[in-house]
């Protein structure tokens, strides 16, 4: 029985000392919610962006801000949502520039 208990735990010691090896991995539940919600509602962000990105062409298009609003509104969420990797809600997609604000002369 001691024999046992000690193989056993110096088996337990090996596997968590080479967890660090295996690197990052994905959670199982994160990619199922990713599968299941995420990217249905990336989807509905697509057609959503594409809707808007007709109704703002006759604003962006005297203020010749077309391309910013076809990136953030149409080329972004289709980046997130089909070049994002599975369960991977870290990742970053490149954001058009957005106006700033505040107050300048």
């Amino acid at each position: 029985m001691k024999k046992t208990s000690i193989a056993l735990l110096v088996v337990c010691a090996l596997i968590v000392g080479t967890v660090p090896a295996f690197g990052e991995t994905t959670d199982g539940m994160a990619i199922v919610a990713d599968v299941l919600i995420a990217r249905p509602v990336g989807l509905v962000s697509i057609v959503f962006g594409s809707v808007m990105y007709i109704v703002a062409l006759p604003f962006s298009i005297p203020s010749d801000s077309v391309d910013k609003a076809g990136k953030l509104l149409v080329a972004d969420p289709f980046k997130y949502t089909f070049s994002r990797p599975l369960g991977d809600f870290d990742y970053r997609v490149g954001m058009a520039e957005m106006p700033k604000t505040g107050g300048t002369k």
